[in-house]
């Protein structure tokens, strides 16, 4: 067995050296989960930019992705601000840590009733139980409605059971290389990383905080998986083809840009949390007990515009094009075009700022 890094924290739930900064937090009381069980006293991180304004109805709901958070600039660059798409000027943007996350939401690194983290104990989740959060989270910071929800990837998942659960809360949603239900090529892609962090020597059953390490390695492992699915075979071969890195490790270029990506997670999450969030995804369904997929988007009343990323290896367009046929609101998927595949709504942020316009004129903005 290797010796860990010890320079890695047993667990990045909350960052190193990390102050709140303009992170809030409110506790949303209890929550019952689809599973029966109660998660209590439940605080939600979140931060906002804007006002809200008298009638409490200029507010847009953004729903991170997986290892996103609150901190929307950090990872959505030149879309917040005065005159940006987010136009704080005119919106109240706002974007709480989805129940089960970390840096300042309820989670498995979190400490529990009898004042231990929970750890192994923390429940099992779904989109639904982190929406039931956001939705009571909402009714606590006192907004009437959103004018739009949107979010990638799993905050996409979320903004769809937005459209569902809670039609008359918000005026439309935008989903942004997403999924009405997981596919089995999603589902086995994430079991494999699952794995890694189970096995993992240091992850003891998920009981890993009072200890020396964590499963810093497992998780390693389970984001190096991860991120060849965020990006593309073409741009993999283009930036880094078989160049060896140059020095004594014998690794080529790629390898150390996978390891980059890991040691970066490893200091700002959680393996948990990795654990919690993606079981959520795995379980997603629009359809479960609301007589299937097509019956659950046929009911949608409100405007849904879809995004798809052309060369999207993990959320493949058609999953984009499914929504479009079976949903009556929405329109024919925007397109975007990039070389980045997944992560595509990360780094073209002028062709998803110019889509995001769009959604909030649908939306009546």
């Amino acid at each position: 067995m290797s010796t860990p890094d010890k320079t890695l924290p047993v667990s990045g739930a909350w960052c190193e050296n990390h102050e709140p900064g303009e992170r809030q937090f409110i506790n949303i009381g209890d929550l019952e989960l689809e599973s029966g069980e109660v998660l209590t006293n439940i605080t939600i991180a979140y931060q906002s930019w804007g006002e809200l304004n008298k009638n409490r109805d200029n507010a847009i709901l953004i729903n991170h992705a997986l290892t996103g958070w609150s901190d929307v600039p950090a990872w959505w660059p030149s879309l917040v601000g005065p005159g940006l798409p987010f136009d704080n000027d005119k919106y109240f943007i706002i974007c709480p840590n989805v129940i089960g996350g970390c840096q300042g939401s309820t989670g498995p690194a979190s400490i529990a009733p009898d004042g231990k983290p929970y750890g192994s104990r923390f429940p099992y989740l779904t989109i639904r139980d982190m929406v039931a959060a956001e939705f009571a989270f909402t009714e606590k910071v006192g907004i009437a409605k959103y004018l739009l929800a949107v979010g990638p990837s799993l905050g996409g998942m979320r903004a769809l059971e937005w459209a569902i659960s809670h039609p008359d809360r918000v005026g439309a949603i935008c989903t942004i290389g997403s999924t009405a239900v997981a596919t089995g090529d999603q589902i086995g892609a994430a079991s494999i990383q699952i794995r890694a962090i189970k096995k993992d020597p240091h992850f003891h059953g998920g009981d890993f905080y009072d200890k020396e390490f964590g499963p810093v390695e497992g998780m390693g492992i389970a984001r190096r998986i991860a991120h060849l699915t965020y990006r593309t075979e073409a741009e993999m071969d283009v930036r880094f083809g078989r160049e060896m890195q140059g020095d004594e490790t014998g690794r080529y270029a790629v390898e150390s840009y996978l390891d980059h990506q890991a040691d970066k997670l490893a200091r700002r999450f959680d393996a948990n949390t990795y654990l919690i969030l993606t079981e959520a995804m795995n379980s997603h369904d629009v359809g479960r007990d609301r007589g299937g997929v097509e019956a659950a988007l046929g009911s949608i009343k409100i405007p849904v515009i879809v995004v798809s990323i052309d060369t999207d290896r993990l959320f493949p367009p058609r999953l984009q094009q499914e929504i479009f046929e079976l949903t009556p609101t929405a329109e024919a998927p925007d397109i975007l075009v990039s070389p980045f595949g997944h992560d595509g709504f990360l780094v073209e942020v002028e062709s998803v700022g110019a889509i995001i316009r769009r959604a909030l004129a649908r939306a009546g903005g």
